[in-house]
């Protein structure tokens, strides 16, 4: 007779991984979405109704994942040391992953040359592949940003407590945690000196919080998959498979470039300088980066990352420094990706970029990687703003990006996925060059570690 109690019996129950049910989930929602398109499933509900219910999910994790970001910054000021060295290397490694980016890309453009291909073919192209959305009402919507580093800095500084959390702003949150750590740690020496413990309270509340929220979002998490079915049902039956056939190109340079950076100089240094193997930064850290490839958010993924990095042996210290303070830095995705999109279009238009027209064009792009990734499909948004800095006029612009819209829904996935990349491997790099000072400051992490999804 068996008597394996049910512990026993769940411990061996075979559970699907993570990155293998969004797979599923893509592959499914992409078959719903070619099958049935904008037609309806059920009376009254089609394809668009269901990818507004995966959006629900993705809301509400990136709802979670900002107030993470801020307590997890709060918790690491209150269990460990952290200094100033710390966060000039932090700076350091996001400058040479993003110039090792840019070389990439500019190499690529200045190389092939692929825009070339497409002088003289918008009209034919814009008539088998109509934009969804006019280039007027895009140029709009990127006013929402700006190159202007002040502006930017200014956009920063919170104006009040709630407001960063409220609107998702993650620049302002960090810079909160920030602060609130600093004072919390200075009014924890004042008062071991007075030989006073109020602070304590606070302390103990910090780490309860960020406890509970890293258990609501392993909830929310398991949802993920659904999220992902709906969004790419809908994606797909919006645009369909056609335009591929039209925007290959375009797509396949920008993959390209995203690619060799990803795949190529990621895991080579985490190998070589971080001493993690492909096998260990692909193989856990794929869990993470099918996450953001699929959330389409670095900011949703931050609790998979977390995760990802503990069960690498990454040190907590270093893990919340890069995927949480470091978020919107580690924007290679993006940054990467501006600087393509600008070179090509310029090319497809018959402007011919001098280098420092280019560097112009690079430098935008980073500042619109740092300074405008809180947006909703910031890339896009923004790159009117890098094309204008590369000297396209804004009837040529207005004209090329309802083309491109109806595909940078994948390459927008795919720059989640390389910033969540970047966040692995900065976290990675910062324990590795952490000296002995640093590694005595740091108290041991009690912090629960979520239900692991494999």
């Amino acid at each position: 007779m068996n008597f394996r109690t049910e512990e026993e019996r769940g411990a061996r129950r075979p559970v699907v991984p993570l990155y293998l049910r969004v797979l599923m989930g893509v592959i499914a929602g992409a078959a719903l979405g070619v099958t049935c398109g904008k037609q309806p499933l059920l009376p009254g509900f089609s394809t668009q109704q269901l990818g507004e219910l995966g959006i629900l999910v993705i809301d509400l994790l990136k709802a979670l994942a900002t107030p993470l970001v801020l307590f997890a910054i709060l918790d690491a000021f209150v269990r460990t040391q952290i200094h100033v060295r710390h966060g000039a290397r932090l700076v350091a490694i996001c400058l040479v992953n993003v110039s090792v980016a840019m070389s990439i890309g500019l190499l690529i453009m200045n190389t092939w040359q692929p825009g070339r291909a497409w002088q003289g073919k918008f009209q034919q192209m814009e008539r088998m592949a109509p934009g969804a959305v006019s280039g007027e009402a895009l140029l709009a919507k990127a006013r929402q940003g700006t190159l202007d580093p002040v502006s930017n800095i200014r956009s920063y500084v919170p104006r009040s407590l709630v407001e960063p959390i409220l609107e998702n702003r993650i620049i302002p949150v960090v810079l909160l945690g920030l602060l609130g750590g600093a004072a919390l740690r200075q009014v924890r020496r004042r008062q071991q000196e007075t030989g006073q413990d109020s602070v304590q309270v606070v302390e103990r509340f910090i780490v309860a919080t960020y406890q509970i929220l890293m258990q609501m979002l392993e909830w929310v998490i398991q949802a993920v998959p659904f999220a992902v079915f709906a969004v790419v049902a809908k994606v797909v039956g919006e645009h369909g498979l056609e335009v591929f056939q039209i925007l290959w190109l375009f797509l396949a340079v920008t993959l390209l470039g995203l690619s060799i950076h990803a795949l190529g100089y990621y895991p080579l240094v985490a190998w070589l300088v971080g001493r993690k193997s492909p096998r260990v930064y692909l193989g856990i850290g794929g869990e993470a980066v099918i996450t953001g490839l699929s959330t389409n958010s670095s900011l949703a993924t931050v609790p998979v990352t977390l995760r990802a990095l503990e069960r690498m042996g990454v040190s907590t210290a270093s893990a919340r420094m890069a995927a949480c303070v470091g978020t919107n830095l580690n924007n290679d995705g993006i940054t990467l990706y501006e600087a393509m999109a600008a070179l090509f279009l310029a090319q497809a238009s018959g402007y011919t970029l001098s280098l420092p027209q280019q560097l112009t064009v690079v430098l935008s792009s980073i500042m619109a990687g740092a300074g405008v990734a809180g947006i909703p499909e910031a890339g896009l948004i923004v790159l009117p703003l890098v094309l204008g800095a590369a000297g396209l006029p804004s009837s040529q612009i207005a004209l090329w990006l309802p083309l491109i819209f109806t595909v940078d829904w994948i390459i927008a996935r795919c720059r989640s996925g390389v910033n969540v990349m970047s966040d692995l491997l900065v976290a990675i790099l910062l324990d590795r060059f952490r000296s002995a000072e640093e590694l005595a400051g740091e108290t041991p992490c009690s912090m629960p570690v979520p239900a692991r999804t494999e």
